[in-house]
C-alpha cells in the first residue's frame, strides 16, 4: 500500500464521491433512534488481517453474536491465516476482497455488513474509515485515526453527513489501572485535576526492523525489503519529526479531563531530540556499509509535546520509540489533593495517605476503585490480547453496533487525539511555535457531557 497508490485513491473518491453520496445534511445527527430489539447477528468484515486485524478477529469469533461476512487483505498470506482461524472456530470462511489497494470499496459495496474493522498502515486509515461510513456502515478504526490535520476533518465531515459513526479502536483506554484512576478522579478524590503527564515509551527498533521474514528483529530491512509494520511503518520515521503515535496515552488521559465532553484541547507546543538510535541500530546490526546505514531519519529520538486545556490543566506527552528502554506509557494524574504515577504503581492522596510525604502502593487503590467493566468481564478478557484491554475495546465496538447507538469513544475523540501528530511536527518544523488545536465539536464540547466508562454497558 504506497503512498503513492493512496493519493491516487483519494484523487478517485475526490470525483467520485467516493461509496456512497453523504446525505443532504451538513450536521451531525448525534444519536440513533435505537431499534426495538438489539440486532440478533452482527455482521463484521475485516479491512486489513495483518497480525493486529487478526487479533481484533480472533476476538470475535469468541461471540456467537457476531458473524464474519467478508475479508480485505492485498497479502494472500493473511487471508489464509484469517480463514484458518475462521475455518477453526468452525464457521465459514468468507469472501476475500484481495485485487489491489482499492480491493475494499469492493466489499463495500456489500448489504450484509453492520460494522467494518479497519486495522491497516496508518496512510489507509481515514480514506478507509471515510468510505466505510459513506457506505453506511460503522468503522471501527484503529489508532492512530489520522496523518494530517485534513484528515482529522476528514473524518468529522464524514461522520456529520453521513451519520454513520467511527469509533477509536484505542484499547488503552479500558486499561485496569487507568479505569480504576477515572473512577478516582470522578469521585474527587484528587481534587480538581491540574496536570496529566502520557506518552509512548516503547523500544520499537525490532518493530521498525525486520529480515523481511519474521516481524520482529533479525535484520535492519525496512520499506520494500522489511515484513509486517517495518514494510510500512519505519517510513514515518524517515520522513516525519513529531509524535507520531499520541493515542495510547491521550486517550485516557482525555477521559480524565473530559476532552470534548466539558473541555477541550487548546493549543500544544513540541520540541524534539536529535535522531541518533535508529541510525546506530543500524549500523551495530548490519554494519556501517550497510544500504540502510545511509538514511537519513528525521523522527527525533524523544518527542515532547505540551497540550494546554481550556479548563486550565496541562499535559505533557513524551513520544520515545527509538531508544533502549523498558516499556511506559508514563501515566501520572496530578490533582489539588493528590497524584498517581503508572511508574512505580503509586499514588499519593493528601488526608488518606498513612503518612504525609510517603507514596503508597496502588494496589489496594485500584481494588477499591476497580472499574464495574472489569469486576464483570474479567474472566472473559483473561485471554485477550495486552492484558485483556483488546476484548474490551473490540466489544464496545460491538455492542455499539448491535445497538445501534453511538459508541464510547467517538469520531471526535478520533480526530481530537490524532491531531496531535501533524501539530506537534508543525510546532518542531516552526521552532516550537504554539499551534492551535481545532474544536472539531464546533463547540459542542461546552454542552456535550461524559459518557465513556459511567457504566459497565461497554
Amino acid at each position: 500500500m504506497s503512498l503513492s497508490s493512496r493519493r491516487k485513491f483519494l484523487q478517485t473518491v475526490a470525483v467520485t464521491g467516493a461509496v456512497a453520496p453523504f446525505a443532504a445534511s451538513a450536521f451531525a445527527r448525534p444519536f440513533f433512534m435505537p431499534p426495538a430489539a438489539p440486532l440478533a447477528k452482527v455482521r463484521l468484515a475485516f479491512i486489513g488481517v495483518g497480525l493486529r486485524g487478526r487479533n481484533h478477529l480472533e476476538q470475535a469469533l469468541y461471540r456467537p453474536d457476531v458473524e464474519v461476512t467478508a475479508l480485505c487483505d492485498i497479502d494472500p498470506n493473511a487471508i489464509a491465516q484469517a480463514n484458518a482461524m475462521i475455518e477453526k472456530a468452525g464457521r465459514k470462511a468468507p469472501p476475500a476482497y484481495t485485487k489491489g489497494n482499492e480491493a475494499f470499496l469492493q466489499l463495500l459495496k456489500r448489504d450484509d455488513i453492520d460494522g467494518v474493522i479497519i486495522a491497516t498502515p496508518w496512510e489507509w486509515h481515514t480514506p478507509m474509515a471515510v468510505a466505510t461510513m459513506k457506505a453506511g456502515k460503522y468503522a471501527g478504526l484503529e489508532v492512530s485515526a489520522t496523518v494530517t490535520l485534513k484528515e482529522s476533518w476528514d473524518l468529522v465531515n464524514a461522520y456529520e453527513q453521513s451519520g454513520k459513526p467511527c469509533m477509536l479502536l484505542e484499547n488503552v483506554c479500558y486499561r485496569r489501572d487507568v479505569m480504576a484512576v477515572l473512577n478516582m478522579v470522578r469521585q474527587n478524590m484528587f481534587g480538581e485535576m491540574l496536570y496529566a503527564h502520557c506518552g509512548y515509551q516503547h523500544d520499537l527498533r525490532e518493530v521498525k526492523f525486520n529480515d523481511g521474514k519474521q516481524p520482529y528483529g533479525g535484520g535492519v530491512e525496512f520499506g520494500a525489503n522489511g515484513f509486517s509494520e517495518a514494510h510500512w511503518r519505519t517510513q514515518h520515521s524517515v520522513d516525519r519529526n513529531g509524535d507520531l503515535y499520541p493515542t495510547h496515552g491521550l486517550g485516557p488521559v482525555a477521559h480524565w479531563l473530559n476532552i470534548n465532553r466539558g473541555n477541550q484541547f487548546v493549543r500544544l507546543t513540541s520540541t524534539a531530540t536529535k535522531a541518533r538510535s535508529l541510525h546506530n541500530y543500524v549500523v551495530d546490526k548490519g554494519g556501517a556499509n550497510h544500504p540502510n546505514a545511509k538514511v537519513n531519519f528525521k523522527l527525533g529520538d524523544v518527542v515532547t509535546t505540551v497540550v494546554e486545556c481550556a479548563n486550565g490543566e496541562n499535559i505533557v506527552i513524551i513520544h520515545d520509540t527509538n531508544s533502549p528502554r523498558p516499556y511506559s506509557l508514563g501515566f501520572r494524574a496530578q490533582g489539588t489533593k493528590g497524584i498517581w504515577m503508572d511508574d512505580g504503581k503509586q499514588i499519593y492522596l493528601e488526608g488518606t495517605s498513612a503518612k504525609p510525604h510517603v507514596w503508597e502502593p496502588f494496589a489496594a487503590y485500584q481494588d477499591k476503585y476497580d472499574h464495574p467493566l472489569w469486576k464483570q468481564h474479567a474472566d472473559s478478557a483473561a485471554a485477550a490480547g495486552h492484558g485483556g484491554i483488546d476484548y474490551f475495546v473490540l466489544r464496545g465496538f460491538i455492542e455499539s453496533v448491535k445497538n445501534q447507538v453511538a459508541p464510547p469513544i467517538d469520531v471526535y475523540d478520533a480526530a481530537a487525539w490524532s491531531c496531535i501528530s501533524p501539530l506537534s511536527e508543525q510546532s518542531i518544523a516552526k521552532g516550537s511555535k504554539p499551534m492551535d488545536i481545532p474544536d472539531f465539536t464546533r463547540g459542542k464540547w461546552k454542552t456535550n457531557v461524559p459518557v465513556f466508562g459511567l457504566t459497565n454497558n461497554f
